[in-house]
């Protein structure tokens, strides 16, 4: 049994997003430090958290590499083909995929639709047997994997069959022996969970998408058409082809023609977990299709998204033409113990829910959003979350919001400069008491009966309010300006905040006797300053002139005191 799980998670942050949470239908996700995670206890291994995850760190196990080593290991391997290929690689025919796949190193490729005619020649003889219950469908491993963990009391209500897989493999197995190695290809993950759980049945399960890199890595192209030998086998499906569509399995039943049994076939999560709701005691002959992905086995989680269902379906019906004959009966053992295995599931007071609730600022009803943002359907779903340690309180987008504005706003509040922030229709968002008092006495009785102003008209308060139009409707350059606003003249700076939406505004007083002085002080050093300067420019101006001087004198000095000049004497000439 492979020791990692078929979804797992890689170590990265996830940027706030928590997508995967929001997506999950059964909040299988774990986020902790600001990273989200699969817990393998709760997942059913449907895919969605794959899919959405922006960042890509929910990833599907490769299983390619165990897939090579046991066709070079194993004397005859054989490729149990999903019907839905037809919808995955359409243009190809099963010639040509067949041919592809013995290029590969398979011995023979068989269609998993055969398993599927086995389930369905035994579910038809079941319902025939035991009238008057309710019976749902073992098909789908997801849907099973939902029922086990999350409505364990409706697992008496499954049908005690392989699913078409584990059947398929069964009769693979009688066809070539029990040494043939079985590969799996097809849409779903949930099959890797199969072969982990059945190593005696299934040996590796892959995805479409690792087919199409293995044909890639090995140059092989799918679309070459295949010869007259390539060939299903032991032969070709039927009525099973049409298990990938929604209701494919009941249209495969319903050729049986049982009398007084009524069929109902649901597809995706939540309509599933909808279906299964009130149905005890209907003392009615019911069988249910139920199926995880929606729309059928042709949107698995790991089928490609490059058409519409309805396309799809096309592709299926064009490969199993015709009316589905009567279910044969199963020619092998498809007997299946199964059994629950519930979700773990904390209990909680009343009073535990209203602490989880608090630590996310929901202290009354009416804070109580429930808007969904942190990916659980209400808040006190959040706050459950929370006591399991399943969640984190940066999780709720209100909350975060809320200490957001609390912080700006005290930031607001405690700036000693006049504060305004107006929207694009110039109404106002936040301002501060320092810029009311600004704006004079009428400014500041609406700040006093409303704190912070907010929808009030900038253009009614403020004489500048052209300004922060220009700056919302600018290239994001800040406007300053000094202007006159009664008796005071105030220093204004206009920035925007979002482009077109958003623009702040700082005002500061510069008649006050604090600005007056910080200014007188600022121009006195800058006085001192250039003073300094001049004088150190003066003094190297005298000291170079006293340099040459003092040379020049020294110099007239010097020949002062040399000593005379003797003259020869006249007589003694």
């Amino acid at each position: 049994m492979n020791s990692q799980m078929p979804i797992y998670t890689e170590k990265t942050r996830c940027q706030d997003c928590y997508k995967c949470v929001r997506q999950c239908p059964v909040k299988a996700i774990k986020v902790q430090d600001e990273s989200a995670a699969v817990m393998p206890e709760r997942c059913v291994y449907c895919g969605t958290c794959v899919n959405v995850c922006p960042v890509g760190a929910k990833k599907v196990r490769d299983d390619l590499y165990r897939a090579r080593l046991l066709l070079k290991r194993r004397p005859r391997a054989v490729a149990s083909l999903a019907p839905s290929f037809v919808s995955e690689f359409p243009g190809i025919s099963p010639a040509g995929m067949i041919r592809a796949l013995k290029a590969l190193g398979f011995h023979g490729v068989s269609e998993t639709a055969l398993g599927a005619q086995q389930v369905t020649g035994a579910c038809a003889a079941s319902l025939a047997r035991n009238p008057g219950g309710l019976a749902i469908s073992s098909a789908c491993p997801t849907a099973v994997e939902l029922i086990r963990k999350y409505h364990p009391e409706r697992m008496r209500s499954v049908t005690p069959f392989l699913s078409p897989l584990l059947a398929h493999c069964r009769l693979l197995r009688r066809e070539f022996g029990d040494d043939v190695g079985i590969v799996f290809i097809g849409p779903c993950i949930s099959k890797k969970l199969e072969a982990d759980a059945n190593p005696h049945l299934l040996d590796v399960a892959l995805t479409f998408s690792d087919l199409a890199r293995w044909f890639q890595e090995r140059g092989i192209d799918p679309a070459e058409p295949g010869g007259a030998e390539d060939v299903f086998v032991p032969e070709a499906a039927r009525e099973g082809a049409l298990y990938p569509m929604d209701g494919g399995m009941v249209r495969g039943i319903q050729g049986a023609g049982i009398p007084g049994v009524d069929f109902m076939a649901f597809s995706g999560i939540p309509n599933l977990q909808e279906a299964l709701k009130g149905l005890d005691g209907e003392g009615r002959n019911l069988f249910l299709e139920l199926l995880a992905c929606e729309g059928g086995c042709v949107n698995g989680p790991q089928a490609s998204r490059s058409c519409g269902t309805a396309l799809k379906w096309l592709r299926v019906l064009d490969h199993c033409p015709g009316t589905p004959a009567a279910p044969p009966d199963p020619s092998v053992d498809l007997a299946a113990h199964l059994h629950d295995d519930p979700a773990p599931v904390a209990s909680h007071d009343h009073a535990e829910i209203v602490r989880a609730l608090r630590t996310v600022g929901k202290t009354t009803p009416e804070d109580e959003l429930n808007c969904g943002g942190c990916g659980y359907d209400d808040c006190r779903s959040l706050a459950v979350a929370l006591l399991d340690g399943r969640a984190e309180p940066g999780m709720c987008v209100s909350h975060m919001r809320k200490l957001a504005m609390n912080k700006a706003n005290a930031l607001i509040r405690a700036m000693p400069s006049g504060v305004v922030i107006a929207d694009e229709n110039l109404a106002i968002v936040e301002c501060n008491r320092l810029f009311a008092e600004m704006m004079g006495p009428e400014c500041l009785l609406i700040f006093e009966a409303r704190p912070g102003m907010e929808g009030a008209s900038l253009a009614k308060v403020a004489p500048f309010s052209r300004l922060f139009r220009e700056a919302l409707d600018g290239r994001g350059e800040p406007i300053r300006k000094d202007l006159r606003v009664g008796d005071r003249v105030i220093r204004l700076m206009v920035f925007p905040i979002e482009s077109g939406r958003m623009a702040g505004g700082i005002l500061q007083d510069i008649t006050e006797p604090a600005v007056v002085r910080e200014q007188i002080i600022q121009k006195t050093q800058d006085v001192i300053r250039k003073n300094v300067t001049t004088v150190q420019q003066i003094a190297y101006l005298l000291g170079e002139n006293a340099a040459e001087t003092e040379l020049m004198l020294g110099s007239i000095i010097e020949s002062f005191q040399l000593p005379p000049v003797r003259r020869p004497d006249k007589e003694n000439r």
